[in-house]
Parts: structure tokens; C-alpha cells; sequence
């Protein structure tokens, strides 16, 4: 008998709404199209995207009454007390994972589906306890079944020819097509979008193939797939990503757009050759975690106020500068958000597009045509644009084509790669660029790092050591200062930490800056001057986040390498 009475499906809406986690306007739509497709709300909340199916599964487990499975707690092999083939195992999306005197645990992507949960009690004749389980674990969990991975049903021999021109091309395309490798590939892009990682990496190794995940900056092994499988899962994604896949002498950069978890989900894919053969890497570009807001991103009041004050002029140009992958191109979206204003037109030039937005005219640079950077420039001056985002300045002609537009009136957005603020007018000196001409056109710099944010479910709060409260000393920080670490807990997948944050510094061009640029001042004189005329520091930004239990002083040591 199921253990649950009355409209548990109602239920979860109700307890979504009052977390927080749909809000109301959303929770009455997905009312209106479960009436409309006679689904249930919840299924239909995922479908749609609104809620991330391990919130569904935190829901679940208030409803049940009982936990969420962990991964490590599904069986690699069946269970001997519950003999289910895997197809009924699949089909039900269940897999029991304990026997115990008072029936069989069995772990549910839906433990509210009445009908699985008897067919599992009769086909066993067991009481069956319904826990719920994030459905990309329970799919991992059941691929492992698979007769240990998907290789089995594929059939290839794992001793077979490594990559290499020697190799059949066509029994990889057709092993690439076979429903085994499509399902390992499709398993491994939706685990990795359930754990909010930014990037998928396959590489070729001596041994096989490696399979890592970049989750909040940092990468992560998981479990490797089967070493035969290595040519087929890559050019499986070569297929996908509409590459060549008889090309294996030359790297290779491509995209895909499919439906993960009930929405739609960008990757940008690039393949390199090794001497073990093809690796890849899925740049994931997941719209729904786009935050175009810039308190989420990390800016404080006192930053927002300065940016919003230099967005706000007609004309100038403004750089944020940062090391790759450190959330430049996030924070040029929300400034070009935050202008996008019908009476605004707005155009960009990037390398690659990651995002569409909608209203800003978007181009993507092609240098084997020609399209470059400085071009595609050229071009925008004759198409009357109020602002130009340029993705990065890069070269001597590109940073001259931007001073030209912003002393003919146009605001320019663009990135530099330098460590600090006051370093990005050094680094356009090194380039070429005239000094009075930087003083003439340049209105503000931002500098900006990506830190890890603590899991507000597990941080645990404690008092540095000695050699700790030193440290902190010598750049202002109190000797009784309370710091906050990582525990880890089911909530962060024990990593005890879930998300990101940025840590800045701003600059802006002063009367005082402007003559020191002009006499080609050093960075460490330039940026001096700024802390003088009230610049927060980068460090100090990232310090009284430590402090206020955002992050971790160790993230900001490792982020700001200066200290």
C-alpha cells in the first residue's frame, strides 16, 4: 500500500511555493498546463525548467518522510531479494538498492507513482519503502547494471585497435549511432548539467579515456567509461556537434543544442588530437543559469553604484579585465542587459557568441573569412550603433578601432587579460596604444575573480589558528575575526561548497590617474593613487566576504595570488 493519501502532487507544488523555489506566478502556469496536458504539475515544473530535479527529490523526501537516496548507496549489481529485469527496472525508473526484515528500499526518480511502487511489491511480494533519488544518479546507477557499462551491448572489444588511421572509420560511425554509446554520451551531459558544471572534459589517456567535470572552477574526476568505448563517445560528440568525424589530424570546434532534464541546454564543443588519441571538451552554456542580475554575480552596493554610474555616461570606454575564465564576458551581459532599452541600439562582436540576448545584435568573429575583431568593427561604425561590446582587445587594431568609436560618441565594452585594474593601462601601452589617447577615452576598469561560495547548509564557523590570524593581521583583519569552512553535506554533494561569486575591484579614471598615464607610470603607482582615492581593493572585497561567511579566506588567498 503506498503510504501516501489526498494530492500529493498538489502537495509538492504547495511546498515549492512556499520555499521559494517557484514562485507563485510560475506555480499558477504550471497549474494551468497540468489541467491543459493532464500531467502532473511537478512533471510538468521539470519539463518546463522551473525547478531543478534535486530540489524535486528534496521535495519528495518532506513528503515521504524519507531521505534522499546518495549515489554511493545504489547497488552496481541486483539485489538476489528482488529479481526485476532491468527493462521493468527502467521503465519504472526505480531500482531497489536494500533488503531489510520490513521489506525492500527501493530508490524512485518519482516515489509519489502509486502504480511502480505496487507492480515492484507484487512482482517481489515484499512491502516496498518508496525513497526518492535525483534521477541522473538513478540513471547512472541502472547504466552501471547495464552488465556492468553500456560496452556490453555494444559490443566492441576492448583490446580492439586504438585510434589511430588504421581503425575501421565506418564501425566507429555506426558503433557512434548504436543506442548503447548514445545513452552513455546523453548520461554523462545530464549528470553534468544536474551537478551544475560548466564544463565536460574526455580525455584520451594511455589507459583510456578520462572523464572529468569542472563543478564551481574546479575539476572533478568521475567514474571513467569503458576504455573501448573511446573512439565511439567521441565521435559521437563530433556527430553531434555536426564535426567531421574522419578528422582526427586537426582540432575541431563545433556546438549543440538538445533538451536535458526538460530544457534547452547550449554546449560548445572543441576535439584536439593527442598522442592517445581525440579528447573534448562541452563548454556548457546553460541559459536558465545565466544570472544577468549584479548582486548575484557579487557586486555590493557600493561597487554597483560606481559601475551603474559609468554605464550611464553617453560615451567612453569601459574594461573589465580578468584572467579566463573568471566571469568577464557575465558581467558584459548584465551591463548590456541592464542598457538594453528600445531606444538603445546595441552591437557586439564576440569570440565565441555564448548567449543570446535578445534585442542586441550579435556577431560572431570568423577569421578564416576574414571577419575579425577589427572588421567586424569597421563595420558597426556605418550601422549606427549607441553601444558596442567588443569581446576582448586583443591587438593593436582592434584597441585603435574602439578609441575611434568611443571619441565619436559611442559607450565601448570590452575585456582585457591583466591580473589587476591599474595592469589593463600598462597592457593597452603595450599594445601601441597612444597614452593621451587612453586618458581621452577610457572611463573606468573593473577587475574581477570567480571564488567558491560556502553551502549555507554544512559551513561550520570557527577562529583561525596562529599562522592563519597572522596573515589576516597583516592586511586589516581582526585577531578575533570568526571565519566559516566547508563540512560537506548531501545538500552540496559533500563538497561543502555550491556556487560561485565574484570578488572585484573597480577603477575608475581620475583627474589624479590621467597625468600618471600621460608619464607611463608603473601599475603598482597607478593602482597606489586608486586605493588613495577610496578603490576597494580586490583582496579587501574578497576578505569581508570570508568574513561575512560567503566564502572561505582560502579561496580568496588562492584567487588573489598577491598576498
Amino acid at each position: 500500500m503506498h503510504p501516501l493519501s489526498g494530492d500529493p502532487a498538489a502537495d509538492v507544488l504547495r511546498r515549492l511555493e512556499t520555499a521559494g523555489t517557484l514562485p507563485a506566478a510560475a506555480a499558477e502556469r504550471v497549474r494551468r498546463l497540468a489541467a491543459q496536458s493532464g500531467q502532473r504539475g511537478d512533471k510538468v515544473a521539470v519539463r518546463l525548467g522551473l525547478i531543478a530535479e534535486r530540489d524535486l527529490a528534496a521535495i519528495y523526501a518532506a513528503i515521504t518522510g524519507l531521505p534522499v537516496v546518495r549515489p554511493e548507496e545504489l547497488p552496481a549489481a541486483p539485489l538476489p531479494e528482488a529479481p526485476l529485469t532491468l527493462r521493468f527496472l527502467r521503465h519504472a525508473r526505480a531500482l531497489p538498492f536494500r533488503s531489510g526484515p520490513q521489506g525492500l528500499d527501493v530508490a524512485f526518480a518519482d516515489p509519489l507513482d502509486a502504480q511502480a511502487v505496487r507492480a515492484i511489491a507484487f512482482a517481489t511480494g515484499r512491502p516496498v519503502r518508496p525513497h526518492p533519488a535525483v534521477p541522473a544518479d538513478l540513471d547512472a546507477a541502472l547504466g552501471r547494471l547495464d552488465g556492468g557499462a553500456p560496452a556490453a551491448e555494444a559490443g566492441p572489444d576492448p583490446e580492439a585497435a586504438p585510434d589511430g588511421a588504421e581503425e575501421d572509420l565506418d564501425r566507429v560511425r555506426d558503433l557512434a549511432s548504436e543506442a548503447p554509446v548514445i545513452r552513455l554520451v546523453n548520461r554523462i551531459i545530464a549528470r553534468a548539467v544536474e551537478l551544475r558544471a560548466s564544463d565536460i572534459h574526455l580525455e584520451a589517456a594511455d589507459a583510456g579515456l578520462r572523464l572529468r567535470y569542472r563543478i564551481d572552477g574546479v575539476l572533478q574526476d568521475m567514474e571513467a567509461p569503458p576504455a573501448g568505448l573511446r573512439a565511439a563517445l567521441v565521435s559521437r560528440i563530433k556527430i553531434m556537434a555536426r564535426l567531421d568525424i574522419a578528422e582526427r589530424r586537426l582540432a575541431q570546434d563545433g556546438r549543440i543544442r538538445m533538451a536535458v532534464r526538460g530544457r534547452d541546454v547550449d554546449f560548445r564543443v572543441s576535439t584536439t588530437p593527442s598522442i592517445h588519441g581525440e579528447s573534448a571538451v562541452l563548454r556548457i552554456l546553460d541559459r536558465d543559469r545565466l544570472a544577468l542580475d549584479f548582486a548575484a554575480l557579487g557586486f555590493d552596493a557600493a561597487l554597483l553604484a560606481g559601475w551603474q554610474e559609468l554605464l550611464a555616461r553617453p560615451h567612453g570606454i569601459l574594461l573589465v579585465t580578468g584572467p579566463t575564465g573568471s566571469g568577464k564576458t557575465t558581467t558584459l551581459y548584465a551591463s548590456l542587459a541592464r542598457l538594453n532599452r528600445p531606444e538603445t541600439k546595441i552591437l557586439t562582436v564576440e569570440d565565441p557568441v555564448e548567449f543570446t540576448l535578445t534585442g542586441i545584435n550579435q556577431v560572431q568573429v570568423k577569421p578564416q573569412i576574414g571577419l575579425t575583431f577589427a572588421t567586424a568593427l569597421r563595420s558597426f561604425l556605418r550601422q549606427d550603433p549607441d553601444v558596442l561590446m567588443i569581446g576582448e582587445i586583443r591587438d593593436l587594431e582592434t584597441a585603435q578601432i574602439a578609441i575611434q568609436a568611443a571619441l565619436t560618441g559611442h559607450l565601448v565594452l570590452s575585456t582585457v587579460h591583466t591580473n589587476d585594474a591599474a595592469s589593463a593601462l600598462t597592457r593597452l601601452l603595450d599594445m601601441g596604444v597612444e597614452d593621451y589617447l587612453l586618458t581621452s577615452t577610457i572611463t573606468g576598469i573593473l577587475a574581477q575573480r570567480l571564488v567558491r561560495t560556502l553551502c549555507l547548509q554544512c559551513r561550520v564557523p570557527y577562529r583561525p589558528g596562529a599562522e592563519l590570524r597572522a596573515k589576516l593581521e597583516a592586511v586589516a583583519v581582526p585577531a578575533d575575526a570568526v571565519l566559516y569552512q566547508p563540512a560537506g553535506c548531501t545538500a552540496c554533494e559533500g563538497r561543502g561548497f555550491s556556487g560561485r561569486t565574484m570578488i572585484l575591484e573597480l577603477l575608475p579614471m581620475s583627474d589624479a590617474i590621467r597625468p600618471m598615464v600621460l608619464r607611463q607610470a608603473e601599475a603598482r603607482e597607478i593602482r597606489a593613487q586608486a586605493i588613495a582615492e577610496g578603490m576597494q581593493p580586490m583582496l579587501a572585497h574578497g576578505l569581508r566576504k570570508a568574513l561575512a561567511g560567503v566564502t572561505t579566506v582560502e579561496e580568496i588567498f588562492r584567487a588573489v595570488r598577491d598576498v
